[in-house]
C-alpha cells in the first residue's frame, strides 16, 4: 500500500510566519450598552460595570501589552476620544493602531446609508482629531451595513474592517476590493464567555461567567488549529470584560504562549490587510461574502 502524501503546506503570509495573530479590542466605554439596552441610561450602578473599562481596563491591558511587547488594535467610536481623549493618547503612546468603529456606538440596522456614511465620517475626523493620523480600521459597533458603505470606508481611507464573519482567512470586498476584512469568530471573543450583568439581563436568559480554565483552553485549542492550517487568529476583547484582575491572566497565559511560537506573525489590522493587499489575493465567486453580495443586491428594490 503506498504511503499516505499529506499536501505540502504553503504559508499564505511574509517568511518566516505561518499564521497571524491579530489583537483587537472595542473600547466603548459606557456606549455599547446604551445601545444593546437604552434604559440604563442615567442608572450609574448598572453602567458602573461598563465604566469599569476606563476606571481600570484600558490601564490594566496597556500594561500587560507593554510587559508582553505586543501591539493591538483598538476599535474606538469617536464620542469615545472625546470623552476619554487621556487613555486615546496612552494607546496611542503604547504603539498601539487606533481604529474606528462610528461616531456613536450605534445599530447601523436603524440607520439610512446616508446616516451610516455621516457616522464613520464623524468618527473618523473625531479620531483624527486627537491623535493627529486618520484611522486605516474599521469595525462596525452592531448590526449591518448597507450596499455602498463599503465604497465609502475605501473614500475615507480605511483599509481593513473587522466586522464580518465567514472564513479564516482575509479577505478583499467585492465591491471594494481595497478594503480587507479580517473575519471574527464568536469563540476567539470575550464577550460571551464572560459578559454578565443582573438587570438589565446580560445576556437575556443569563447563566453565564465561564471557567476561566475552560476558557483559556478553548482560546489555546482554537489557537492550535489556526496555527496548524496557517490561518489569521483575531482576538476581539474588551477592557471592561477581560481585564478584570483574574481574567487578565486568562488572557497573559494565551498571549505567552501564542509568542511560544517563533512562526506566528503577532501584527496590526493594518499590517496584515496591507499584506494581504500587497500580495493582490483575488476573491472567488464561491467566496461566503460574494455569494451574499450577489443575493443581497438582487432583493434589492
Amino acid at each position: 500500500m503506498a504511503e499516505f502524501q499529506r499536501p505540502a503546506f504553503h504559508s499564505p503570509w511574509p517568511a518566516p510566519y505561518r499564521c497571524a495573530v491579530v489583537i483587537t479590542i472595542d473600547y466603548n466605554d459606557i456606549h455599547g450598552i446604551l445601545t444593546q439596552a437604552p434604559e440604563v441610561a442615567g442608572r450609574d450602578k448598572s453602567l458602573s460595570v461598563w465604566r469599569y473599562g476606563s476606571q481600570r481596563g484600558v490601564e490594566r491591558l496597556l500594561g500587560l501589552f507593554d510587559e508582553l511587547r505586543v501591539r493591538g488594535s483598538w476599535c474606538i467610536p469617536g464620542i469615545v476620544a472625546e470623552e476619554q481623549p487621556a487613555h486615546i493618547r496612552a494607546i496611542q503612546a503604547g504603539g498601539h493602531e487606533i481604529a474606528c468603529a462610528g461616531y456613536r456606538h450605534q445599530n447601523y440596522d436603524n440607520l439610512t446609508l446616508d446616516e451610516q456614511k455621516a457616522a464613520l465620517k464623524q468618527g473618523c475626523q473625531a479620531l483624527a482629531a486627537l491623535t493627529g493620523e486618520r484611522p486605516k480600521g474599521f469595525r462596525i459597533p452592531a448590526g449591518n451595513w448597507l450596499p455602498g458603505f463599503t465604497e465609502a470606508l475605501h473614500n475615507e481611507g480605511i483599509l481593513w474592517s473587522s466586522s464580518w464573519r465567514g472564513d479564516d482567512l482575509p479577505f478583499a470586498h467585492p465591491t471594494a476590493p481595497q478594503v480587507i476584512e479580517l473575519p471574527l469568530h464568536y469563540e476567539l471573543e470575550d464577550e460571551p464567555y464572560f459578559a454578565f450583568n443582573l438587570s438589565p439581563a446580560v445576556p437575556p436568559a443569563q447563566s453565564r461567567i465561564a471557567s476561566y480554565s475552560h476558557t483559556l483552553g478553548n482560546l489555546q485549542m482554537d489557537f492550535a488549529g489556526f496555527h496548524r492550517f496557517g490561518l489569521c487568529y483575531v482576538l476581539r476583547l474588551h477592557p471592561e470584560v477581560i481585564a478584570t484582575p483574574g481574567r487578565i491572566g486568562v488572557l497573559r497565559e494565551l498571549l505567552k504562549g501564542i509568542q511560544q511560537h517563533d512562526d506566528v506573525w503577532i501584527a496590526t489590522g493594518a499590517e496584515v490587510a496591507q499584506w494581504w493587499d500587497d500580495q493582490g489575493r483575488a476573491m472567488t465567486a464561491e467566496h461566503p461574502a460574494a455569494v451574499y453580495e450577489r443575493h443581497y443586491r438582487k432583493c434589492l428594490p
